[in-house]
């Protein structure tokens, strides 16, 4: 399905309702209608679910989404002024878009939509990495999430042991989801456009967790040894009071060097010394 003829162009809604791009919201809004679209296509079949969308701007992965055949989409927006313009679109397709006035940071996916839902956004720099760990936490019903980064967030997320990138956010994510960087975005597809490249990732929840642990505790494992990355664990654990030779990894190891089920075994051994 092509964008409705009846929507003016991107251009023309930003200067009618005065949306310059405000740098305190991470605003970087996207006009080409065909790459919104190719970003909803990542997010796959549409249909039967809800999709969320998170700092919409103008609407145009709205546009995007609705086009290839979207059922129902709740767009988070804190911007008043996008508010405004994004009715235009509501109108155009009745009962598909509804807009929430809201920060995201502050709401929580299952109060925003039923499950299944999918999560689609061209998210706000600022907040990237707050808003997906605090989806992590909170997977249940959520049945993927095709996400814009920055290509140095997106790295991190996809990064494998024994590489720079690889650090406390590749162990979180990559422990409950199927990571897929899909395709970049040079900067000029921006208006106004970012200091660096950006790329679409799509993230899908795992059945269960790559191995069993505790959240809170593996957040913390990995943030004393990635805090001190470039000591060994026996050093960089030593605050917790966990020696890592307990969970059968060598003590001389440095954090780059653990897969994520080595440091799920780290959490289980610290949880139960916690306990």
């Amino acid at each position: 399905m092509s964008a409705d003829p009846t929507l003016p162009p991107l251009r023309d809604v930003i200067r009618r309702f005065e949306l310059r791009a405000r740098k305190s919201l991470g605003q970087n809004f996207l006009l080409d209608l065909n790459l919104t679209e190719r970003i909803a296509r990542a997010a796959g079949d549409l249909e039967g679910v809800t999709i969320v969308e998170i700092g919409p701007g103008p609407g145009g992965l709205t546009r995007g989404l609705l086009s290839s055949g979207a059922k129902s989409i709740v767009a988070v927006e804190r911007d008043p002024r996008c508010v405004e313009a994004l009715a235009e679109i509501a109108a155009a397709y009745p009962g598909k878009l509804h807009v929430v006035n809201a920060d995201a940071l502050e709401t929580d996916l299952s109060n925003l939509a039923p499950a299944p839902r999918k999560v689609v956004a061209n998210l706000p720099y600022n907040i990237a990495t707050p808003l997906l760990l605090k989806w992590l936490a909170a997977l249940d019903g959520t049945v993927s999430m095709t996400l814009m980064f920055q290509r140095e967030v997106a790295d991190r997320l996809a990064a494998k042991p024994r590489t720079k990138a690889y650090g406390r956010l590749s162990v979180i994510t990559q422990w409950l989801c199927e990571v897929r960087p899909v395709f970049n975005l040079p900067k000029d597809a921006f208006t106004p456009p970012p200091k660096v490249m950006s790329t679409v990732v799509t993230l899908t929840p795992r059945a269960k967790p790559l191995a069993p642990a505790d959240m809170k505790t593996l957040e913390a494992v990995t943030q004393a040894a990635f805090g001190q990355r470039r000591k060994m664990l026996r050093a960089s654990l030593k605050p917790l009071g966990l020696d890592p030779a307990h969970a059968g990894v060598a003590p001389t190891a440095r954090a780059e060097e653990l897969s994520v089920e080595d440091f799920c075994a780290l959490a289980r051994i610290q949880a139960e010394t916690t306990s």
